[in-house]
């Protein structure tokens, strides 16, 4: 594994511990996050730990085509209880999703210099949202980074059941809408499982962000 020193790179990929772990070390400035996604990479570290990169063997993505949605997810979407709002609310958006409490879950990997350098992102345009509200109030949303053609997940937070389901279909629908190739969720959990994500072969994933393979969808 690779220690980062303040010049701007990173390792191939390929290089990474079976745990995922490509590199220790380096900062989270707008340029070497922008390269590090760019690359395959993302940050996953705990306040106190070192910056720990990740490029895993398997990576967790939604191809636009695959999204599942349940009757009863469907009924509210009907029911029409919830607004939609993109990119409009990004601070509140990744401060929820720093400071909502999780089951099973001690505490957040959303350090305060983290949701910093997001901010500096989405000022940038690189980093966005997706609000969910009911009532004039954010009760759910996501955040992550877009690559014009990927759109990398961050973290998602809901206050109401289903908040941030509602909120992950409606991305689904946008980028497909817009010929994006697919969602990028990083590493595998149930909840995404259900929503029709899967994992795919790193060298996959990299073929995908790096342009080398078209994935297309039927209508």
């Amino acid at each position: 594994m690779y220690k980062l020193t303040k010049e701007l790179y990173f390792p191939n990929v390929e290089t990474a511990h079976s745990s995922g772990i490509v590199a220790f070390g380096g900062d989270l400035s707008t340029e070497r996050l922008i390269l590090a996604y760019k690359s395959g990479i993302f940050p996953w570290f705990e306040d106190g730990e070192e910056i720990t990169w990740f490029a895993p063997e398997e990576r967790m993505v939604l191809f636009l085509n695959q999204l599942k949605i349940s009757k009863s997810t469907r009924n509210i979407i009907n029911r029409n209880i919830f607004k939609v709002t993109f990119n409009t609310a990004f601070k509140k958006v990744i401060t929820n999703c720093q400071q909502v409490k999780r089951n099973g879950q001690l505490g957040t990997w959303i350090t305060d210099e983290m949701l910093e350098a997001y901010a500096k992102l989405h000022e940038l345009g690189y980093a966005k949202s997706v609000e969910v509200w009911q009532d004039n109030e954010l009760v759910g949303g996501l955040y992550g980074i877009d690559l014009g053609h990927i759109f990398c997940g961050e973290s998602m937070f809901s206050i109401v059941s289903n908040a941030s389901k509602i909120a992950f279909i409606h991305l689904t629908n946008k980028l497909k809408a817009d010929n994006y190739q697919l969602i990028d969720c990083q590493v595998y959990n149930d909840y995404l499982a259900q929503l029709g994500c899967e994992e795919i072969p790193r060298d996959l994933f990299m073929q995908i962000l790096n342009k080398e393979l078209l994935v297309t969808y039927n209508e």
